[in-house]
């Protein structure tokens, strides 16, 4: 039942809270920050769902004043009756999303991937818009990013950009950035002033843990060089980068952007069993004949997904056909007009699968006096 697990979310939160006052929590780090984290994610369904009781155990004595003998009494009681069932009805929807199933790769950090797919130097110009889009946004969210390997272009952009972006609950948002972007505008690299379409494509990847996939040693081969590019006597004279090869598929990351072997090592072998995982997952799910969520893509050219008319200034996600004239906001990195819709509509359509699972009471019509 419903309420049954709304009621051990609600004494799970009050266990967590006495836990969080016990002086060996507070001096073990990594207890106190698990804690902590599971403190927030209980404190977002409790807190909707306490009102809720506290308005439901309201409703039998609102009832009885609306029954009063004296008008003015009754009358104000029924306002309150009314008003309490309409809050309630409120929480009840706020509750069914709050317990809809989560993706459990929702709590991750993501590892991004840009590329010019179609268009030339056009498409890696977009491609660097792109990267230059979530770094403002991840900015705004206070998420980091460190970027793990890139290929700037001649005339601006990147044709490749490889990074992560660490933060609460990334994977969440971004997952639904994964697909062909494309643009409309006058490249810069235009004589004749007329508008060209490019594409750039996003692949949005969870970060896989040794937990999710362990790379075993006899299955990788590992390569080191001299770096090259920016960085002074010390980075490119010495065999810092190196080049993780996974042996069964032959795919492989190189990484230089640390002066250090051991560092440019772990970043290789973290994008490495990222992108692996993510291949093993996608084949498992064509095996077992299970898909993605239709508004989650594969980070392929082929998925047109949104596109950036710049003349109208408009952006437009074709998976739930919505269009928005904020492209100068969106491309500046305010991406939320674009995120929260796919955000709404996925909860939209799981809501409509999980509507006989998430029937919380019924509430009845208000008593009128």
């Amino acid at each position: 039942m419903v309420r049954d697990r709304l009621d051990l979310m609600d004494k799970r939160y009050e266990e967590v809270n006495n836990l969080l006052t016990d002086s060996e929590v507070v001096s073990d780090v990594k207890r106190l920050m698990e804690l902590s984290k599971e403190q927030r994610q209980l404190e977002k369904v409790v807190t909707p769902y306490r009102e809720y009781k506290s308005l439901e155990e309201s409703i039998p004595s609102l009832k009885e004043m609306a029954h009063e003998s004296d008008p003015e009494m009754a009358q104000m009681a029924q306002a309150e009756l009314d008003s309490a069932h309409k809050r309630m009805a409120e929480l009840e929807e706020e509750l069914k999303v709050l317990l809809l199933p989560k993706d459990p790769n929702d709590d991750k950090d993501v590892i991004m991937e840009i590329r010019g797919a179609v268009g030339g130097d056009e498409a890696n110009i977009f491609a660097g818009d792109l990267f230059r889009m979530y770094s403002k946004y991840a900015e705004s969210k206070g998420w980091k990013i460190t970027i793990y390997d890139s290929m700037p272009s001649d005339m601006g952009g990147y044709s490749q950009i490889s990074f992560k972006v660490s933060g609460d609950a990334v994977y969440s948002t971004l997952k639904y950035e994964s697909g062909g972007h494309r643009v409309q505008r006058i490249p810069v690299t235009e004589a004749n002033g007329r508008i060209q379409t490019s594409i750039a494509t996003v692949l949005v990847m969870p970060e896989a843990q040794e937990i999710d996939f362990k790379l075993e040693d006899k299955d990788l081969r590992i390569d080191t060089f001299c770096s090259s590019g920016p960085g002074g006597q010390g980075v490119n004279t010495t065999y810092s980068a190196v080049r993780v090869t996974y042996i069964p598929t032959g795919e492989y990351v190189a990484c230089q952007i640390h002066r250090s072997q051991h560092e440019n090592k772990a970043t290789a072998m973290e994008l490495l069993r990222t992108r692996i995982y993510e291949r093993m997952v996608e084949a498992e799910a064509e095996k077992t004949g299970a898909t993605r969520q239709s508004l989650i893509g594969h980070g392929e050219r082929s998925e047109k997904i949104r596109t950036y008319n710049y003349p109208q200034n408009r952006v437009t996600d074709h998976r739930i056909g919505f269009s928005i004239n904020r492209l100068d906001a969106i491309i500046d990195g305010k991406l939320d007009l674009v995120i929260q819709e796919l955000i709404n509509e996925n909860q939209k359509r799981l809501l409509s699968l999980e509507s006989e699972n998430l029937s919380l009471i019924h509430i009845s019509e208000p008593t009128r006096h």
